[in-house]
């Protein structure tokens, strides 16, 4: 059974630092993509990050530079590193291992965690 598990969030001041984590089961972790979403309230979920089996990163413009995306494969671990949060990252952060075709076998389905609240607030 695939399991993903966000951890990590919390309150946070403006220019303070958090760092997410999302735990996995029931996957083989290193072979897949794998990328953090968040969500505000009546707002779509966008993707923030992500990152590539063999590490490549990519990430929006709005946390480009202030966030850092990472994977330990040996712990089947995803992380998002924050820096410098302002007001309007404030969401609800989710992992995601999305579907795709990977290694000759094609996933047909996303899996999502259950997500983890940051709040940045003075």
């Amino acid at each position: 059974q695939v399991q993903l598990k966000e951890s990590g969030g919390g309150l946070v001041q403006p220019g303070g630092s958090l760092t997410l984590s999302c735990t996995t089961h029931g996957i083989v972790f290193p072979i897949f993509d794998m990328a953090w979403y968040r969500q505000v309230p009546g707002q779509e979920r966008e993707l923030i990050a992500s990152i590539t089996g063999s590490g490549t990163t990519n990430y929006a413009e709005a946390v480009k530079g202030r966030f850092n995306i990472s994977r330990d494969n040996a712990k089947s671990t995803l992380y998002l590193q924050m820096n410098s949060l302002k007001l309007e990252d404030t969401a609800v952060y989710y992992c995601k291992r999305p579907k795709g075709y990977y290694q000759g076998v094609t996933y047909a389905l996303d899996y999502w965690g259950q997500g983890t609240q940051v709040t940045v607030s003075s």
